[in-house]
């Protein structure tokens, strides 16, 4: 039975993901958790997913992925009572593109992902036009930008 369900379980999963995601889904990170029976990574192969184990007893090499659900759940999940599997993929799709397309990051200097990556020096010019404000959940999270003159 435990075999079934980790093979069950990753594809379902993988089906998930990537309806919910614009990015191609390539890497999985995974502890030493014998939890996870041998096929549970010849599933993720088969679908042209790399598992990647972090290293035992050491937690802070998955920080990154914790940071991201912790981000998760303080900025949407925590004020929301999720009602369905389908209630709760919304979310997190809405959540995603704020935090991919609109959300500042402090690690690329409190620039969007977008254009977090142009080339240095960043000349801002002085922004014309009005400004408008993007919501999601009800106003929960907001964007501002300024409209095309």
């Amino acid at each position: 039975m435990r075999d079934f369900w980790s093979v069950k379980i990753p594809r379902t999963g993988i089906a998930a993901v990537r309806g919910a995601s614009v990015e191609p889904v390539t890497h999985l990170l995974i502890d030493h958790d014998t939890k996870h029976a041998a096929n549970f990574d010849t599933v993720f192969e088969a679908q042209e997913v790399e598992v990647k184990r972090v290293g035992p007893r050491a937690p802070n090499m998955n920080a990154y992925a914790e940071r991201w659900v912790q981000t998760l759940r303080q900025e949407c999940l925590h004020h929301f009572l999720v009602l369905g599997a389908g209630h709760l993929g919304h979310l997190v799709k809405d959540f995603v593109a704020h935090y991919n397309a609109e959300r500042p990051h402090q690690a690329k200097d409190n620039m969007p992902l977008p254009v977090a990556d142009e080339p240095e020096p960043r000349i801002l010019t002085f922004p014309t036009g009005r400004v408008e404000c993007k919501e999601r959940f009800g106003g929960l999270l907001k964007h501002y930008y300024r409209a095309a003159a």
